[in-house]
């Protein structure tokens, strides 16, 4: 075997063996790619959360998996009836989900099973058209929300730990709103938990007093 011949098919072994490599680094690529792309979207568009515990049923059942949305209330603000994911005011370590029921500047108040809200945007004293308001039974009592404030409550009254036993949530708490639930498959759905409470007419929603 000559001299010249050996480091010919050397070459070639480094070719052939370079060329099997590259596969794997055209995957590293890729995977690079996909981070960059995917990281903004996971810190600053949406994340996922499981649902703990069972404040919100009927609506949303433990181990429920939701795609959260952060881009729209950078858009526009929280509107009564979203249901929200949020950092708890009093640990801000712990996340909770429960829906918006007062807005910035109204007073909620709670009474014989009954929701009124009086705020400057609306027309006079209003009563809630809250389809889980008849399992509510608190105390009666009145809060008077800031102008980042929101009051919040659990659809499942009566399993649910909200604004009625620690206050508002403060703007700067909220994560984003419930956009999809992908799992379980047969509950997927899109805004998951939509109801009355988030529509447009507020003649809908309310009735005078």
């Amino acid at each position: 075997m000559s001299e010249a011949w050996y480091h010919r098919f050397m070459a070639q072994h480094e070719r052939n063996a370079t060329r099997r490599k590259w596969p794997g680094w055209r995957l590293a690529g890729y995977a690079l790619v996909a981070l960059i792309i995917i990281t903004p979207i996971r810190l600053f568009v949406a994340q996922p959360f499981y649902v703990s515990g069972d404040s919100m049923e009927p609506d949303f059942a433990p181990a429920d998996y939701l795609i959260i949305d952060e881009l729209s209330y950078r858009i526009h603000a929280p509107a009564r009836g979203d249901v929200i994911v949020f950092r708890y005011p009093l640990d801000p370590d712990k996340v909770f989900i429960k829906r918006i029921v007062g807005l910035p500047g109204e007073t909620v108040q709670i009474a014989g099973g009954k929701i009124t809200i009086a705020g400057e945007n609306l027309v006079g004293i209003m009563t809630l058209d809250d389809p889980f308001a008849a399992t509510t039974s608190t105390p009666a009592m009145s809060t008077t929300l800031h102008s980042d404030e929101y009051y919040v409550m659990g659809d499942n009254r009566l399993a649910s730990s909200d604004s009625r036993v620690w206050g508002p949530v403060a703007r700067r708490f909220i994560i984003g709103r419930a956009f999809v639930r992908l799992f379980p498959i047969l509950r997927f759905s899109i805004m998951p938990g939509k109801n009355s409470l988030a529509r447009e007419d507020i003649h809908t929603i309310f009735t005078s007093q």
